[in-house]
């Protein structure tokens, strides 16, 4: 099984016989739920021939003689990556990829190049026919909500929104930090189509007291426990009423990839992408702050204070993150180009948790002085705002350009960030590499 530090592209991408090598009854357990039997015969049932079923495409009349361990002939060439296109594989249980920042050159990102960060199994059913929200918890007034009921009793709005995964960056802290090495790709800004959170609460009725919100999703836990939530985290009860948090069930015009959630997810911009739960299914109300998986411990936190590369800090010293830092992205050249001519056009994103973006300067000389460069606004709040800029190098030879963005509040990036234990938030500049013939 690949780990977060392994990156491969999407023809290498592991199977589900990789997984099955190491220990084929524990692997049993953990993607169907099979307990297997002294005569070496796995017993699927339930979930776990749910799950075996919908990845087939068919029932299996004989499953119960299936032996343990035992991978169908027809997954043999399942690629993990199904509808995406040139992302890079970190980690294929669960699965994560990351896109290279030359494929983010389009205002819109595209659905087959919009990253994937799962934490859990796909669900085996992702369709939309008998999807149900659940609104609970705090509330005066519980919901059960179809997907047809959010399109038909609340204002359907689409908005290009950023999703960008907290550890987007991690790869370049030193010492490392654990998890998925992302380095510049787990972002992205996609048109979402869906209703606003705070309509569908404010129907519900809001409790007084109410201070978090909580989600769930349909995604199965890693170990097969069906009591188990991979993950779960929720927002304040102000964040939650913002314009841009959205239920969707539309990206980019058409359904939602299976992979970034479909049928139906949250879409939280400005705030860790794991706050954007995935296959929801209930957000309940809380009169304190949610506890859910990866709410707690140093899950999604950060140190309230610096510290030393390498140092332990006790869990109570850790802060929640909420709003994104200050970021931009150069998309256009890639890294490592080979440049004719002296002037090449260059061009990026930036964004910034829950603030616009007030400029955004390159250099091409190692940061002894700056360029403006032309900035779009955003389509609307929520989304990164494009720039563009023509560059002259003076003569042939190795540049690097770099890129800083400046937001609305006067924060800019940093040419390197202070490490943390879990290798969150790394906003230091962006730097891509070109030879000049």
């Amino acid at each position: 099984m690949s780990k977060g530090a392994t990156m491969m592209t999407k023809s290498a991408a592991k199977n589900l016989f990789a997984f099955f090598e190491g220990d084929p009854e524990q692997a049993d357990r953990a993607v169907f739920g099979r307990e297997s039997y002294p005569d070496r015969r796995g017993f699927l049932g339930g979930a776990g021939l749910a799950a075996m079923g919908a990845m087939l495409g068919a029932a299996i009349p004989f499953h119960r003689n299936m032996p343990a361990g035992f991978v169908p002939a027809a997954l043999a060439d399942t690629d993990v990556l199904q509808g995406k296109d040139g992302l890079v594989l970190l980690n294929d249980r669960p699965i994560n990829a990351e896109t290279p920042p030359h494929l983010l050159d389009s205002p819109i990102t595209s659905n087959e190049h919009f990253f994937v960060r799962n934490n859990g199994n796909v669900p085996p059913d992702t369709s939309a026919n008998g999807w149900e929200l659940t609104i609970d918890g705090l509330v005066d007034t519980p919901l059960k909500l179809t997907i047809a009921d959010l399109k038909e009793q609340f204002e359907v709005v689409k908005l290009a929104l950023v999703i960008e995964c907290g550890g987007n960056g991690r790869f370049f802290f030193s010492p490392p930090a654990g998890g998925n090495q992302w380095t510049y790709g787990a972002v992205g800004c996609a048109y979402f189509t869906g209703v606003r959170l705070r309509d569908v609460l404010k129907k519900a009725g809001v409790k007084e007291g109410v201070i978090y919100t909580a989600h769930e999703g349909a995604d199965p836990h890693l170990s097969g426990d069906p009591a188990r939530l991979p993950i779960s985290r929720g927002l304040t009860i102000e964040k939650a009423m913002a314009d841009d948090v959205l239920i969707a069930f539309e990206m980019n015009d058409t359904e939602i990839p299976v992979l970034n959630g479909r049928p139906l997810r949250l879409v939280v911009s400005g705030w860790p992408g794991s706050c954007s739960q995935k296959w929801l299914t209930r957000i309940w109300l809380r009169d304190v702050v949610h506890d859910g998986p990866k709410m707690g411990g140093t899950s999604y936190r950060v140190p309230r204070y610096p510290v030393a590369p390498g140092q332990d800090v006790p869990e109570e010293d850790f802060d929640i993150i909420m709003r994104m830092p200050v970021k931009s992205l150069i998309t256009n050249p890639a890294t490592k180009s080979d440049v004719s001519g002296k002037a090449v056009d260059v061009r990026g994103h930036a964004w910034s948790g829950d603030r616009t973006i007030e400029k955004v300067d390159v250099s091409i000389d190692f940061g002894a002085s700056w360029m403006p460069t032309d900035l779009a606004p955003p389509v609307n709040f929520g989304a990164w705002q494009n720039w563009k800029k023509t560059v002259t190098f003076p003569q042939a030879g190795y540049y690097e350009i770099w890129s800083r963005a400046t937001d609305s509040a006067g924060a800019t990036q940093p040419y390197a960030v202070g490490w943390n234990p879990k290798g969150y938030l790394n906003n230091s500049m962006h730097r891509v590499a070109v030879n000049v013939a």
